[in-house]
């Protein structure tokens, strides 16, 4: 599947555990109050999804966003540009996980650059997110991850 807009900034990490194991944890998404059990990835927003059952509105303090989960790929899109997915495949060592941020800006496109400081930002804090994401996948499943050099 191509993934709509233009890639922005991308990173990526090794889960030591099945993609089983991880999709579990990233890809269970249902109906109800964002958690540690339901939306793993975007705990953090607070809030609830309706909707489903591949398909969701996460409406959290403040904003919404639109949820979409398959086999093997979480997505995340608000805002006017900001569009988030991250993605699973099989590792030698487990399981490499990819988030990818992407701009789906319509209109206005040349103000997303603004909107973001001219990226400067955008690269480090996603991997800083990013990172703290994947600790605490590590930390919930029991196992080692790492995060991965360039991209």
């Amino acid at each position: 599947m191509t993934s709509p807009g233009t890639l922005l900034c991308e990173v990526r990490g090794v889960v030591e555990a099945p993609i089983e194991r991880v999709a579990g944890l990233l890809l269970r998404v249902r109906p109800g109050p964002v958690g540690p059990g339901n939306c793993f990835a975007l705990a953090e927003h607070g809030g609830t999804l309706t909707g489903g059952p591949d398909r969701f509105v996460l409406a959290a303090p403040g904003h919404t966003m639109t949820v979409e989960v398959g086999p093997d790929r979480l997505a995340a899109q608000g805002g006017w540009w900001y569009r988030g997915e991250y993605r699973l495949a099989p590792d030698p060592a487990g399981t490499l996980l990819v988030h990818q941020v992407r701009d789906v800006a319509e209109r206005m496109r040349w103000a997303v650059p603004l909107a973001n400081g001219f990226f400067r930002r955008l690269g480090p804090q996603t991997r800083d997110g990013f990172a703290v994401l994947l600790d605490r996948v590590g930390a919930e499943l029991n196992c080692p991850v790492r995060l991965l050099d360039g991209h």
